[in-house]
């Protein structure tokens, strides 16, 4: 840990750069390995940016020995190969499960976002440790249904994929808003300045030949079939489908929000509307804007407020709520605090800065350590610590990002949100909270 005290010229500094990629919940304890065991890993989605960095950073532990890849794209699976030679290859993580699963202690998903829950509930029923990346499911029902799962087998390790949480940054900015360096907390407005929409008109009118090395009817799973188009979905283009990926607010709300939950200690929201434009019923909003309502905490000043926007730099936050000094602008994506006694910007990822009537406030930052997120749920797997972002904290911010994402759907309409019974006072918003599974990929029976 080393102390700092910022400046003006080093909020300046920070935030033209920081756009980079103990809660209230309990958190999950391994049972099941030896200390002195490695950890059977299997990885499914192991090509494009997140496959790749998700499998080099876990199998960077020396702790663990992968067993098995799995990606329905052939390219992404010779090329892991290539470099982990003695794990078993698959196309299809069903056979994988059915031919290796005694082989196998724990399972790390990065697939699109309608995977997510199929795999982990799979990989759950047959008692394996499970990272997923975030958010963890595709719509509410699914991350219920992995919530009671993974409390039901409470002696299996989970982990949320948001890597930021282990940082030294975002554990030093929950730790000073913990400790009351700007007072109880009243407000928060969350943003980032990218978007992940779809073409207005809706997807591509024209059918493309499945290229030879992609399997297209496993990479689509659960989801409607439809006919393929090339450069339209695979391998970065699915979080602009509501079919596949759940827009910017999936992608980045679960990083973004992390540090207000975990040092808020929020429960998921009680009511939430969109003031962003209309978007087309398969694809997300180009400039979305949510206002959250949250129940109060010790950490707040009563209910509190989250404002999340994205898209163009039009769609920045109001910068007067955060009472900055004239020459100082908000970074391109991250978050501030209002409260009692001032405001904390926290740039995603970097330390915080703060600020009271327009100027910068003397504080020293007791600037804490990085921490390796993958290895730490391994070492847990092994028997050893615990996780910080267990599914039922993760299920949590997922929960507040999904309710998000449906409130897009229905502009200026205030849904309230009853968490406890997973609905909302809107009908047409809760046609929203399961979806239709293809023959053959229904979700594994709960058990």
């Amino acid at each position: 840990m080393r102390s700092l005290t910022f400046t003006r010229r080093d909020f300046l500094r920070s935030a033209t750069g920081a756009l980079a990629a103990a809660p209230l919940f309990a958190p999950s304890f391994a049972r099941a390995l030896g200390s002195n065991e490695l950890l059977q890993v299997a990885s499914i989605g192991v090509g494009g940016m997140i496959g790749r960095h998700d499998l080099t950073n876990i199998t960077g532990s020396p702790r663990v020995r992968p067993v098995a890849l799995c990606d329905v794209d052939a390219r992404f699976l010779g090329e892991a190969a290539a470099v982990y030679p003695d794990a078993k290859t698959y196309r299809d993580y069903r056979r994988m499960f059915d031919e290796l699963a005694a082989d196998i202690d724990a399972v790390v998903i990065s697939t699109p976002d309608h995977m997510h829950a199929p795999i982990a509930l799979a990989a759950m029923q047959l008692d394996k440790h499970v990272y997923c990346q975030k958010p963890l499911a595709h719509n509410l029902g699914e991350c219920r249904a992995m919530g009671e799962m993974a409390a039901k087998k409470n002696h299996l390790v989970t982990q949320m994929g948001t890597q930021g949480h282990s940082r030294g940054a975002y554990r030093t900015a929950v730790e000073m808003l913990q400790a009351g360096t700007i007072g109880k907390v009243r407000e928060v407005h969350t943003w980032v300045s990218k978007t992940w929409h779809g073409p207005p008109e809706g997807r591509p009118n024209r059918v493309d030949p499945v290229p030879e090395h992609f399997d297209w009817n496993l990479w689509l799973g659960v989801a409607p079939e439809r006919p393929f188009a090339d450069k339209s979905y695979h391998p970065h283009e699915w979080r602009r489908w509501t079919d596949f990926g759940t827009g910017t607010l999936g992608d980045m709300g679960c990083h973004i929000f992390d540090p207000m939950f975990s040092a808020l200690e929020l429960a998921p929201p009680t009511k939430v509307i969109s003031r962003g434009p209309a978007c087309h019923p398969e694809t997300y909003s180009p400039d979305s804007d949510v206002l959250y309502h949250f129940a109060g905490t010790p950490y707040t000043d009563g209910e509190i407020t989250c404002r999340w926007t994205d898209g163009s730099a039009g769609s920045l936050p109001d910068a007067s709520r955060a009472q900055l000094p004239p020459d100082v602008q908000l970074p391109g994506g991250g978050a501030f605090y209002v409260g009692e006694k001032g405001v904390m910007v926290l740039p995603h990822i970097d330390l915080p800065l703060f600020f009271s009537s327009g100027e910068p406030m003397e504080v020293t930052i007791n600037e804490l350590v990085d921490k390796n997120h993958y290895h730490e749920w391994a070492n847990v797997c092994l028997g050893e610590g615990q996780v910080t972002t267990p599914f039922s904290y993760g299920c949590a911010v997922t929960e507040a990002v999904l309710t998000g994402t449906v409130a897009t759907r229905f502009k200026d309409q205030p849904l309230t949100w009853d968490s406890a019974n997973l609905t909302f006072d809107h009908e047409e918003a809760n046609q929203l909270l399961h979806r239709e599974y293809r023959a053959g990929w229904e979700l594994p029976a709960q058990v």
